[in-house]
């Protein structure tokens, strides 16, 4: 099963990067808008020789990695006592709903007056937009835990870090995969953003100049490494949660079809 469905997806992407050659060669677009897939790729091999290229990649992905890692760890922490606390969770409810809904990209012109075009303002933007998946997710695995197995806990005289370890965090574990899963594909679109938007060192900015000089097959090249690295983090992601979530039921069943 799994044979068939990569040889369907060699097959689509096979079937997509001749239309991309066919379609400008035959007119029906101007090549200088949308060059075949053959000069982008030739673009592609440029970029992978040139050193400035893999110096950007490393500033995406220190921007990536860093801003995902904050975003997490705060995540994490403030939904798990946002849910064990009550009077927090009251108190934290309409400012949540508040702050949530704000697009990051609309930070930017913060961003740029505190940081300038700094790896600190990549990092106010991608903290911000990762930080709330993350947040949603292990408030609504800690609410998802039993009761009754709450209070066999306590009446087995299980201590708070007994019943966390033992009762809440493998029932919100699953909650906080996803929620670092999503976060993880958030923060690349937010740190690629940045660097676009504000001229921070990485992908984005590589992407802008090239826009701005007319190269554009080399454009599309790096608009493709974008593409490819979220495919590869997706990719890792889901490996993670899968090994993180081995014992788990979702998973043994994904296994086992």
């Amino acid at each position: 099963m799994r044979g068939t469905n990569a040889a369907l997806g060699a097959a689509g992407l096979a079937g997509f990067l001749a239309l991309g050659e066919a379609v400008p060669r035959l007119g029906l677009v101007k090549a200088e808008f949308f060059p075949p897939t053959s000069r982008i790729a030739g673009a592609l091999g440029r970029e992978l020789t040139d050193r400035a290229f893999w110096a950007a990649l490393g500033d995406t992905l220190t921007g990536w990695a860093l801003g995902l890692a904050l975003a997490v760890g705060a995540g994490v922490v403030a939904g798990v006592a946002i849910s064990v606390v009550p009077y927090l969770r009251e108190a934290t409810a309409s400012t949540i709903e508040f702050l949530r809904p704000i697009p990051s990209v609309a930070l930017i012109p913060l961003a740029v007056l505190l940081f300038g075009t700094e790896l600190r303002s990549v990092l106010l933007l991608v903290v911000y937009a990762a930080f709330w998946q993350v947040l949603i997710q292990t408030v609504y695995g800690v609410q998802d835990v039993d009761p009754v197995a709450e209070e066999t806990a306590r009446s087995y005289g299980l201590g708070t870090w007994a019943r966390v370890r033992h009762v809440l965090w493998p029932t919100a574990l699953p909650y906080v995969m996803t929620g670092v899963r999503l976060a993880a594909a958030v923060a690349l679109i937010l740190a690629v953003t940045a660097e676009l938007v504000i001229g921070a060192p990485g992908l984005g900015a590589r992407i802008a100049v090239a826009q701005t000089s007319q190269a554009v097959p080399d454009m599309y090249a790096l608009i493709v490494v974008t593409g490819v690295l979220g495919l590869l983090i997706n990719v890792g992601a889901r490996t993670v949660e899968r090994r993180a979530l081995a014992w788990h039921q979702s998973v043994r069943g994904e296994v086992a079809v």
